[in-house]
């Protein structure tokens, strides 16, 4: 993940998670009271390719479907202007080690509390925790609003 203009940066990392859409709310918010610019990552895989796990249970999707899924939730939470100052970027791997190499160098990192898998009680999920962890930059968590 190479940069394009030297600068101050904050990255969010983006999954369609209802706390993933908080989290690029307040990246973007931060971001301009910082005079920062703006990394939305995005991360894709198959399911299996790491570890064991039961087959890919959709193996129609691919780079292509998850760039739109990407460039259609910034659209849907940022609007049209908002999706065109951020900088969307989608890597093939595991969401914590890939937003991990994606913060250095970093203002802030911000996660959602929790992803769509997992378990729903949970406060944290395991992306966050790991780069609340492990982390070279501020980590912010940001819930999803209350309904």
């Amino acid at each position: 993940m190479e940069r394009d203009a030297p600068g101050p940066r904050v990255v969010v990392g983006v999954d369609g998670s209802p706390s993933s859409r908080e989290a690029l709310r307040w990246a973007v918010r931060h971001a301009g009271l910082i005079g920062a610019d703006v990394d939305a990552v995005a991360v894709w895989d198959l399911p299996g390719v790491y570890g064991w796990s039961g087959p890919a249970a959709d193996t129609d999707f691919d780079e292509a479907n998850a760039r739109q899924a990407l460039e259609r939730e910034l659209r849907e939470v940022l609007g049209a202007e908002g999706a065109a100052s951020v900088r969307a970027i989608l890597v093939r791997g595991t969401p914590a080690d890939v937003l991990l190499r994606a913060a250095e160098g970093a203002e802030a990192l911000v996660v959602g509390s929790r992803g769509r898998g997992g378990f729903s009680r949970a406060l944290l999920g395991s992306v966050s925790q790991q780069v609340a962890l492990h982390a070279s930059c501020p980590v912010v968590i940001v819930r999803p609003e209350a309904r």
